[in-house]
């Protein structure tokens, strides 16, 4: 079985020893990286932690930047860094969806071998992000509608798109963004057609599976991945959610350097997951999303 870990970050040298200087400018990413402990890695030990624990294949991506240049040189870097590491790992194109240089650049990625677009995270309104987006925060409607041309584009190629998703409740921690079920909702039944992951289980919402009208098919052509887990739920959540979901539509993702892939897979022996079950979440679910 290869093992295809969907969601993981690297970031360039430049930004691992100088992430100081980018605080000023980029409330979220000081939001997630000034406190002390808190890990930013490159390529090199990413590789070093696949080979430790068995992983075949790594979706990375880099950081939902305000400055369009630094976007893009992160974006550079995961171009980079997928040619390096040939075969083991799959580059995603980050951007700010509230930059007007957003569409082109994911453009400029796709056509230089990125396979999808990723982490898109809405950790700011658009009114906090400078853009007047009504009285709403999370995933509003202005955040819907910067989002709709790389929807299309994503949906052209027939390329997936992940967007970092939260519960609504429970106690706060960085990065935790003020989504909400409905806005989760809306965003899936605007673009029906887009292959879309939704990170960290998609903050829950997957439960309303279950009901009996309009959600199941809303759902269609959507994926949960598992980042974050062993932070956020109950070993008992593969289980509930292969229940819910059935086992093709969970991911495995590690959020590494968060977590290690060892921290998950000690969770699908806790749950007691069948070969079947993981060879789904590991393997075969992403394998069908990044046409390989």
């Amino acid at each position: 079985m290869m093992i295809i870990d969907f969601h993981t970050h690297i970031f360039p040298k430049e930004i691992r020893e100088n992430r100081e200087k980018y605080f000023p400018t980029e409330p979220a990413f000081k939001l997630l990286y000034s406190r002390p402990g808190s890990k930013l890695a490159g390529a090199a030990e990413l590789i070093d932690s696949m080979n430790s624990h068995g992983v075949d294949k790594s979706v990375v991506f880099g950081f939902p930047w305000k400055n369009s240049d630094t976007f893009k040189k992160h974006n550079d870097y995961i171009i980079k860094s997928m040619e390096r590491y040939s075969g083991r790992l799959t580059g995603f194109c980050c951007i700010d969806i509230f930059s007007r240089k957003a569409i082109a650049e994911v453009m400029r990625c796709l056509e230089n071998g990125l396979s999808g677009v990723g982490e898109l995270a809405l950790y700011e309104s658009g009114h906090e992000s400078g853009y007047e987006s009504g009285h709403e925060s999370g995933i509003d409607e202005e955040s819907i509608h910067r989002l709709k041309p790389v929807m299309e584009v994503c949906l052209d190629k027939n390329l997936p798109v992940l967007i970092h998703t939260n519960e609504p409740i429970g106690h706060q921690y960085p990065g935790k963004t003020p989504n909400t079920f409905k806005q989760i909702y809306r965003l899936l039944t605007k673009f029906p057609e887009n292959r879309i992951v939704l990170a960290h289980w998609g903050g829950g919402i997957f439960f309303f599976n279950l009901l009996k009208k309009e959600v199941k098919e809303s759902f269609n052509n959507v994926y949960f991945d598992t980042a974050a887990s062993p932070f956020l739920y109950d070993a008992k959540i593969y289980r509930v959610a292969i229940n819910i979901l059935g086992q093709d539509r969970i991911i495995f993702g590690s959020d590494f350097p968060l977590l290690t892939p060892a921290r998950y897979f000690k969770e699908f022996e806790q749950a007691g997951l069948t070969k079947s079950e993981i060879d789904s979440i590991c393997e075969k679910n992403a394998a069908r999303l990044l046409n390989l």
